[in-house]
């Protein structure tokens, strides 16, 4: 495993990171998400990622029990908030009130002193940003929070919050979750740009297209593999608009092209994503063992530019 480092800070992390967004506390049995986890650990993952809103806090529950088995400093662990917790007026966003009470009731699920990322799930037009920012700045001189991040703000949006952060001397931003992947490449445009000159990283999420840059999708076979996420109702937000025959074309001239690099589809998306010095992790869900420890093989995969031109290629309309 290979790390790299958050941001413009001194923090490094796996260039893989284990997720647990529609998986723990849901999808997959406790048992097999602490294996999993174990797992990810053992392989020298280091990056685990969770939110509050997540089953309503289960997630947070599954992976602080199991990373109670590590100890604290070996680990970076991101959770969240802005999604709803509640039924009332204040139950969401990110007002002061719900930051910190938010905050508050995510240690105690983790059972946990403090975390290392504390993410703004998403951007709240209802809140100023300097309301919010200047809660966490408080997380942060209390201990509970180490690092700044935010997800899927748009390039604006973070702009704007490293403007508050400069004019008040707050904890400036240093790391942005978006989706990105090979179908989804929007953070190229300004968002990666605009990270690079202020100090951020991206981590991302869905960096397999919810599994159809696996390769386990394919043209013409009336039906998804027993077992796959496609199959739950839970789980399969988007990736209907991935199964179709323009997306599962390339998926398959992707798989030859993986094949020829004797790496698997899965590696050549995560190692694809790996190609932009911008990304510190790609954050990949893990449903078994096994999946961790072959996603996990991305890392370090140094593709060729004429690889990468020939993924260009492929990807193209």
């Amino acid at each position: 495993m290979e790390y790299r480092k958050l941001g413009r800070t001194g923090l490094k992390v796996s260039e893989i990171s284990l997720g647990s967004w529609l998986t723990y506390g849901n999808s997959v049995d406790d048992g097999t998400a602490a294996r999993t986890i174990e797992q990810a650990y053992d392989l020298g993952i280091n990056f685990f990622d969770t939110a509050n809103v997540y089953m309503r806090g289960a997630a947070e529950e599954v992976v602080g029990k199991a990373l109670k088995a590590y100890p604290r400093e070996s680990y970076v662990l991101a959770t969240k908030v802005f999604w709803p917790m509640g039924e009332g007026p204040n139950g969401r966003g990110l007002s002061r009130k719900h930051v910190l009470e938010q905050a508050n009731a995510s240690l105690k699920r983790l059972g946990l002193d403090y975390v290392d990322i504390y993410y703004c799930h998403r951007y709240d037009p209802e809140t100023p940003v300097d309301e919010t920012l200047r809660t966490i700045e408080d997380l942060v001189r209390s201990g509970k929070v180490l690092y700044v991040g935010v997800s899927e703000w748009t390039a604006a949006q973070i702009q704007e919050g490293l403007g508050v952060a400069d004019k008040y001397l707050l904890d400036r931003i240093v790391v942005n979750q978006p989706q990105y992947h090979m179908f989804n490449r929007h953070i190229e445009k300004e968002i990666i740009p605009l990270s690079e000159r202020s100090g951020i990283s991206q981590v991302v999420f869905s960096p397999l297209a919810q599994g159809v840059l696996t390769g386990k999708y394919r043209r013409g076979e009336g039906g998804t593999p027993a077992g796959s996420r496609a199959l739950d109702s839970t789980s399969n937000m988007w990736i209907g608009g991935y199964l179709n025959d323009w997306h599962l074309s390339r998926v398959e001239q992707l798989t030859e092209l993986a094949g020829e690099l004797d790496i698997s589809t899965a590696q050549l998306a995560i190692a694809w994503i790996l190609r932009q010095n911008n990304v510190a992790s790609a954050l990949v869900g893990a449903s078994r063992p096994d999946q961790i420890v072959e996603n996990s093989k991305a890392s370090g995969i140094k593709l060729s530019e004429e690889t990468i031109a020939r993924v260009e290629d492929i990807l193209a309309d």
